[in-house]
């Protein structure tokens, strides 16, 4: 079983920024792939950015060239950098974490919410 427990969410104006953060516990080896989704109101959960399974990393077109994944590995972290955002940025955002032979596991999600 594997835990993830997300911080870093809130109230931010456009163009500015935000640092999500996931922390990891439980049973964390063979995770195979991390990552963040996110949901908007009214709208199906979308992929932002990911780790995958084989050592790349997957970002949306949407936030490309704004936001990055990056990882901590000492402290069992990731993280998703938000830059330049926008109203349409506005949501929940989950991480997940995959492991072989597993169900996904995700965290209880943060708000971002964009706005003047």
């Amino acid at each position: 079983q594997v835990q993830l427990v997300e911080s870093g969410g809130g109230l931010v104006q456009p163009g500015g920024s935000l640092r999500l953060s996931c922390a990891v516990s439980g049973s964390i080896f063979s995770i195979n792939a991390m990552g963040w989704y996110r949901q908007a109101p009214g709208k199906q959960r979308e992929l932002v950015a990911a780790f995958t399974s084989d050592g790349n990393t997957n970002y949306a077109d949407s936030v490309k060239g704004r936001f990055t994944i990056s990882r901590d590995n000492a402290k069992n972290t990731v993280y998703l950098q938000m830059d330049s955002l926008k109203p349409g940025d506005t949501a929940v955002y989950f991480c997940y974490a995959d492991k072989y032979f597993s169900p996904r596991s995700w965290g209880q999600g943060t708000q971002v919410t964009v706005s003047s």
